[in-house]
């Protein structure tokens, strides 16, 4: 950090450290994707603390606030996941396939083939959650 960009440094500094924690715990950050997911939660508080410290009147504080959540949108659009469209269309044929082969559509067993090993989506860079919520979509009463 010979550039002294004192704020990237606090926030990589803190990054570590929760990384760290993590690492002492029942579930550390073992994936690119839970790291993605822990620079979201990063810059959800920030968006929190910046609100609450507009709130309050204390401009000095939301500005430094808002400094830390562009370097984390800057680490966090570093990231390739696969698309949301991508995600849409695998789920749809993936469901298709199984009505064909007479398995059970509910959103645990989709799920479970989608993500599961030898799944559409295993090792990829893909968020569970919104697959989670195209499944649940996709197998809605329309």
């Amino acid at each position: 950090m010979k550039a002294k960009d004192a704020n990237r440094l606090n926030v990589l500094r803190s990054l570590l450290a929760e990384v760290t924690n993590a690492a002492k715990t029942s579930s550390p950050v073992k994936s690119d994707m839970q790291l993605l997911s822990l620079l979201r939660k990063r810059a959800a508080a920030s968006k929190a603390a910046a609100s609450e410290f507009q709130d309050a009147g204390r401009a000095d504080l939301k500005e430094k606030e808002e400094a830390q959540m562009s370097v984390l949108d800057g680490y966090i659009g570093g990231v390739q996941v696969v698309g949301e469209d991508e995600i849409k269309r695998v789920v749809r044929e993936r469901i298709r396939q199984l009505q064909g082969d007479g398995i059970k559509l509910d959103l645990g067993n989709v799920v479970k083939v989608l993500l599961g090993p030898g799944g559409d989506f295993d090792g990829k860079p893909v968020e569970r959650g919104y697959v989670a919520k195209e499944v649940k979509n996709a197998l809605a009463p329309s």
